[in-house]
């Protein structure tokens, strides 16, 4: 069990860690981590899969040279990108976030990534009664490549109120994590809550001086870990070194009815006939999988 940091809450000091276990048993994941909304690294839950090992930078560089992004108005093939993740520096940072839809682009590598854990009883995202429509938005599986000096800037939490879960294939990165409790301090973009106004890189702290009260809980997400955090939770990465990362959405019935709420509220702005309908079918649909999980 490892703690990762502490919290500076307004008037008062807590102190908030994230635990790092291995050998947890699923009994044991669902009681002391997912029934209570706490994140948990596990440093040995992927230890079986096909990627760990295999998924390095020779290999996509090998095999995917041909493919394609554009970043910031250049665009890159995966060589390029490569070649310049394994010699980034903080002066010359490689590309960044250089990330992709898993199942659109490596469709063939999701065996790799199996078995799939999951974050809650049932595996709600891959169940018969979801409808695809609803995850229109969020990527399910993704994959994220970066090198020394490369950091996503704003904090922020995740699309559709998914919980997260972050796979470390090769190297490491360095999460900086705030609970759904310092929202207030985060500084929320009125229009796009879920995205700080905050740079996280540069701070400025006389035009958001609330943030000087909290610190980030710090995580150092080694290879071969993996993090699961809830829905709601602030953060942010750095990376320090050569970095493949898998990340999968996850839906379970403690994000339920606020996935479905985020589903109607933006349903109503560009498809106003299909957000009534929505919450009807949340309401349905997360009583039946209620029932199936108890």
């Amino acid at each position: 069990m490892q703690q990762n940091g502490v919290l500076e809450k307004a008037g008062s000091k807590q102190t908030i860690t994230i635990d790092k276990r291995t050998n947890l048993s699923r009994a044991e994941f669902i009681r002391e981590y997912v029934d209570k909304s706490l994140p948990v690294v596990l440093t040995d839950a992927a230890k079986n899969w096909p990627a760990m090992g295999k998924h390095t930078p020779e290999f996509y560089k090998q095999n995917y040279s041909h493919i394609v992004k554009t970043i910031d108005g250049v665009t890159y093939t995966m060589a390029e990108a490569i070649d310049r993740i394994l010699v980034s520096t903080a002066e010359n940072r490689a590309p960044y976030p250089f990330n992709f839809d898993i199942k659109k682009v490596f469709p063939e590598l999701m065996p790799d990534f199996s078995p799939q854990l999951v974050y809650g009883k049932s595996d709600r995202i891959n169940s018969k009664l979801m409808l695809r429509q609803m995850l229109a938005g969020t990527t399910v599986h993704e994959l994220f490549l970066g090198g020394n000096g490369s950091s996503f800037p704003y904090l922020h939490y995740d699309a559709l109120f998914m919980h997260t879960q972050i796979t470390q294939l090769f190297g490491s990165k360095i999460f900086f994590m705030y609970p759904p409790s310092q929202t207030p301090n985060m500084y929320p973009y009125p229009d796009n809550p879920k995205f700080s106004q905050i740079n996280f890189l540069n701070p400025d702290y006389e035009k958001f001086p609330l943030y000087k009260e909290v610190e980030p809980i710090v995580v150092h997400l080694l290879q071969g870990e993996t993090l699961f955090f809830p829905s709601g939770w602030w953060h942010t990465t750095r990376i320090t070194e050569p970095s493949i990362t898998y990340g999968r959405a996850q839906l379970n019935t403690y994000n339920w009815n606020n996935f479905i709420n985020d589903r109607y509220v933006n349903w109503k702005k560009k498809i106003s006939f299909m957000a009534a309908p929505v919450l009807a079918y949340g309401a349905i649909v997360g009583a039946i999988m209620d029932a199936f999980e108890r």
